[in-house]
């Protein structure tokens, strides 16, 4: 389960590489390379990369534009 996490973890991140400062670009880096040799993070590790993840990921609530689409009741239409 936790190398799942890291795998989706370290894929969301590959978008935001470019806006990471030099000292979290290296941690990425060296992070990608640990996955690609099939370790498994150690708890730090793994705290840095969901650090990282929460940093540059920003989960934005989708807005519900549903009532734009739905025809007006006729009672309102007066």
């Amino acid at each position: 389960m936790r190398n799942r996490d890291q795998k989706k973890y370290l894929d969301t991140l590959k978008r935001y590489t470019r806006k990471m400062d030099p000292k979290e670009l290296t941690d990425y880096k060296m992070m990608v390379k640990r996955h690609k040799d099939d370790e498994d993070f150690d708890n730090l590790t793994f705290e840095r990369l969901k650090n990282l993840h929460e940093k540059y990921h920003v989960n934005r609530e989708r807005k519900d534009y549903d009532h734009l689409f739905k025809k007006p009741d006729e009672n309102s239409s007066d």
